[in-house]
């Protein structure tokens, strides 16, 4: 690898030189970052600088030679063309964002084994933009809307956006039971264990909100619009679980027994589904409505449950 030269133009104005180059090396040790700086390795209009120095329009970076992976060294033919299927999913695209209704078992980003994810797939797609990032994230397993910023000034609106909370974010869920009409908040504070990932209620934990509205009832489950008001990990699904109602084929959170009977009505992955966002545009401060629609799959389990419903109903009147 050479010397490289990089010219740093709106889209990276305002952003710490650390955090710059750990961005552009995603498969560099931080350490490394670190110590290239501080030998002054790394230079900033031919000047030596901090790893606090923030970026300003026309400054030219000099980076020097690190080994490194090339971004897109582990895609295969098999993976672009699974990536090429991304552009079928994209619900919104112009200059500033793209809006995406992202397929369930897919990461979001690369890593914990994963090569790949929803970002670095795009960036493999999208080789003419020169920044391309998320701007909030969904579990792996969840389906639905997607932010990703085109532009910086986009990416730090949007992120604003979710830290001032005006962001409203609806979800499709299937619940385990009958849902307690009365129960339409849950207040409940979160805590991740460090060790395994796992989330769980406790006092010790951050605050954590959730709105349920029940859509459509059946007699051993409940479709559910689930609005968190917080943005903590496993979120609805550990609130689910808590007050007794586990979201549908949940591998982490669930009931096996449940499990075990959705699956033989054709389901085989997490019922969740973010469905509908409401957000206010980063370029025309307009507000935005974005509604992604279930796949198929989710479709075909609420037609199924509702003809056992309606069978079972049958069977009943026939025995009367």
């Amino acid at each position: 690898m050479k010397v490289q030269f990089i010219k740093i133009d709106n889209n990276r104005i305002s952003q710490r030189i650390d955090n710059f180059l750990c961005n552009y090396f995603k498969k560099i040790p931080k350490s490394t970052i670190y110590r290239i700086i501080r030998k002054g390795e790394v230079r900033v209009n031919k000047k030596r600088i901090k790893p606090k120095y923030k970026l300003q329009i026309n400054d030219l970076i000099r980076i020097p030679p690190i080994r490194s992976e090339k971004q897109n060294s582990k895609f295969t033919i098999s993976n672009l063309n699974e990536i090429k299927k991304l552009k079928s999913h994209l619900l919104l695209e112009d200059d500033h964002i793209m809006v995406l209704n992202k397929p369930s078992g897919t990461a979001v980003h690369g890593g914990s084994g994963l090569s790949f994810g929803i970002i670095e797939s795009l960036r493999a797609l999208y080789l003419n933009l020169s920044f391309l990032e998320l701007v909030h994230r969904i579990d792996r397993d969840t389906s639905g809307i997607l932010l990703i910023a085109k532009k910086r000034s986009a990416l730090r609106s949007l992120q604003e956006q979710f830290r001032q909370k005006t962001v409203k974010k609806f979800y499709s869920a299937l619940m385990m039971g009958k849902w307690d009409t009365n129960c339409k908040i849950v207040n409940a504070p979160l805590l991740k264990n460090k060790g395994n990932g796992v989330v769980h209620v406790d006092i010790q934990g951050k605050p954590s909100k959730t709105h349920f509205k029940i859509i459509e009832q059946f007699s051993k489950a409940t479709l559910i619009q689930a609005t968190p008001i917080t943005g903590r990990t496993h979120q609805i699904r550990v609130h689910s679980q808590y007050v007794g109602h586990p979201i549908a084929f949940d591998s982490k959170y669930g009931s096996l027994s449940f499990n075990s009977y959705i699956n033989t009505i054709g389901l085989d992955r997490l019922f969740l589904h973010a469905s509908r966002i409401l957000f206010i545009h980063p370029k025309t401060k307009q507000w935005l409505e974005i509604n992604a629609p279930m796949e198929d799959k989710l479709k075909i389990v609420l037609r199924n449950l509702r003809k056992l419903d309606q069978n079972s109903r049958i069977s009943i009147l026939d025995r009367v």
